[in-house]
């Protein structure tokens, strides 16, 4: 009996984490949630349809990615109060911990995702507006998924970095710097639009294959972080430094 009762999976802390990180971050959830939503609004009552189409999928990533930094609060405010020591003999492992973490983080940018997109979009059809293949495209091959793999490499680069620093608040630890990092890619793939925009070589098949390869770049970066997490977040990194 006790051991097939030690044999048992730890349950799961999903559902738990979303909900604590939904409170305890609920200022990047709100604030991106609330600004991605202005930001589409804005384009769609100050601008044409084109504009729309084709500035609002370049920015909400940018914007999209800030409201998934609750997961992260949790993990690093667990990893110094003990919580993570506690987990760990009780079962869970380094990989699951961090796979609990990485999920809230998408969990909570799919609610962004889900409020931004249908704020924006919605009044845009709601002023007459067609919804074109050159918007879903945009949407669908970059503002979605580089929200989501930001997101990602946000929580992996914020996990990382909070199992080797020490629990300083402010810009010194990882939750005051993670969030840049972060919006990074989408920066420079919006960096990289405009520039073609300004030479004149930005036109719609062009900018479809640099979304693309941004998106494809991101998703590379993702998978190698990912694939170090057995060197990177050992057990005794991911205890109390306190």
């Amino acid at each position: 009996m006790r051991a097939a009762r030690s044999s048992e999976e730890p349950p799961s802390l999903l559902a738990i984490t979303i909900r604590r990180a939904s409170v305890t971050g609920r200022f990047y959830l709100v604030y991106g949630s609330i600004v991605s939503s202005v930001l589409g609004v804005s384009l769609v009552l100050a601008a044409g349809q084109g504009s729309f189409a084709s500035v609002f999928p370049l920015f909400f990533p940018i914007f999209g990615v800030m409201g998934s930094m609750g997961g992260l609060v949790v993990y690093a405010n667990d990893r110094t109060k003990g919580v993570l020591e506690y987990l760990l003999a009780y079962g869970f492992s380094p990989r699951r911990l961090f796979a609990n973490v990485l999920a809230t983080a998408l969990a909570l940018a799919s609610i962004v995702l889900a409020v931004g997109i249908g704020v924006g979009v919605g009044l845009y059809i709601a002023k007459g507006h067609s919804f074109t293949v050159e918007l879903a495209l945009a949407l669908g091959i970059y503002a979605v998924p580089m929200t989501l793999a930001s997101a990602a490499f946000a929580a992996t680069v914020g996990v990382y970095w909070t199992a080797l620093s020490s629990p300083r608040q402010g810009m010194n630890s990882p939750i005051g710097l993670v969030p840049f990092i972060g919006i990074l890619p989408s920066l420079a793939t919006l960096g990289v639009v405009v520039e073609l925009g300004l030479s004149g070589k930005n036109s719609g098949s062009t900018t479809v294959e640099v979304l693309a390869g941004a998106m494809a770049l991101m998703a590379v970066v993702v998978l190698v972080l990912l694939a170090r997490i057995g060197t990177l977040l050992r057990r005794e990194r991911m205890l109390s430094p306190a």
